[in-house]
């Protein structure tokens, strides 16, 4: 009798030991464990490499930390109600933050939060006060912050004149859809009409109207093209970015993996740097306990101009001289080649 009670309590002690263990070891009571929920708008190389940095990153601070970020992610594929699911899902499986990537995401996230009140870090949002994502920069308010990748039109603009003084068609091409397009479409053409010079624009929702409208821009008779940081016409850029090559049309952009994908120039923020400093923020919010309200939102130096060494070429332009004419511009010039990805250049 005794030597089976023994053998009893024993195995009652080796069942406790092993529920012990099990649930430590699935994060769901564990207070050094992060559930965050990303969703990535569209699947292009301006937000992958956005969303490969923020990982990068949220793994170094969890192991300086001694914490674990357990990430779920998904994308989208620009479509809402596939979106609003995953959104939906992050809610239902009680993240305990949720990062919106480029600004659709953002903004549905600030509406399926209203009430949870879940914190959301945003990133490469291009004008988070005028979508109405936060009150001001400096004091975003309500449950969510993050990072813009907001535009300097005129400093594009001006690298446009650098190169090619006598340009006087510059052609428009974006996603009319895209808010990353709005304000920087409008300080285009307002700099345009401010100095005299005509503009021809075309637009496009899918790649294949995107390809479309690069055609009617060349058939236009533009100078040069400019697209600012619009994820529609990132999705296209692989397909159209030979027309305006072998058309002798520069295309200037914003950001420096329109360039990666063929494009003449990219200029704006470095993206695995936002991704990065996005990460950051997180943690900010989740290990250090600090209200999103009071997270300033993070804006970056847009001086960096990416220039496509082998497009550059094909346009009949000199790299060295081209890096000239532009310094005065921009804080450094950078070259690329042609890639899918930035992992490619490795």
């Amino acid at each position: 009798m005794k030597k089976n009670f023994s053998r009893a309590l024993v195995l009652l002690l080796a069942l406790i030991m092993t529920v012990s263990v099990t649930s430590c070891g699935d994060g769901a009571d564990d207070k050094n464990t992060f559930k965050v929920g990303i969703c990535n708008y569209v699947d292009d190389a301006s937000l992958n490499q956005i969303v490969a940095n923020i990982r990068e990153r949220l793994d170094e601070l969890g192991k300086t930390n001694g914490v674990t970020f357990k990430i779920t992610y998904d994308n989208c594929n620009a479509d809402s109600n596939i979106m609003n699911q995953i959104i939906a899902n992050f809610a239902a499986d009680k993240v305990d933050l949720m990062v919106g990537v480029a600004t659709p995401v953002a903004m549905a996230m600030q509406s399926a939060t209203e009430d949870s009140r879940i914190p959301v870090v945003f990133a490469a949002v291009s004008d988070p006060v005028g979508t109405g994502l936060v009150e001001s920069l400096d004091k975003p308010a309500g449950n969510l912050t993050g990072t813009s990748d907001y535009l300097d039109t005129k400093a594009v603009m001006d690298l446009i004149f650098a190169a090619d003084p006598d340009a006087d068609k510059i052609g428009l091409l974006y996603d009319a859809g895209q808010d990353s397009s709005t304000a920087a479409i409008a300080a285009a053409k307002k700099y345009l009409t401010d100095k005299g010079i005509a503009f021809t624009e075309h637009t496009g929702t899918t790649v294949d109207e995107i390809m479309l409208a690069a055609d009617a821009l060349i058939a236009d008779g533009a100078d040069a093209v400019f697209t600012p940081s619009d994820n529609t016409v990132m999705k296209a850029q692989l397909s159209i970015y030979e027309k305006f090559t072998a058309a002798g049309v520069p295309q200037y952009t914003g950001a420096d993996s329109f360039a990666l994908n063929g494009a003449f120039l990219g200029y704006g923020v470095d993206y695995a740097n936002l991704g990065r400093e996005t990460a950051d923020m997180i943690c900010d919010i989740l290990i250090n306990g600090k209200d999103p309200a009071s997270v300033p939102v993070k804006t970056f130096d847009n001086g960096t101009a990416t220039v496509n060494t082998e497009t550059c070429a094909a346009l009949g332009f000199d790299y060295a001289k081209i890096s000239e004419l532009f310094a005065p511009f921009c804080t450094k010039v950078e070259s690329i080649r042609t890639a899918d990805s930035f992992d490619d250049l490795k």
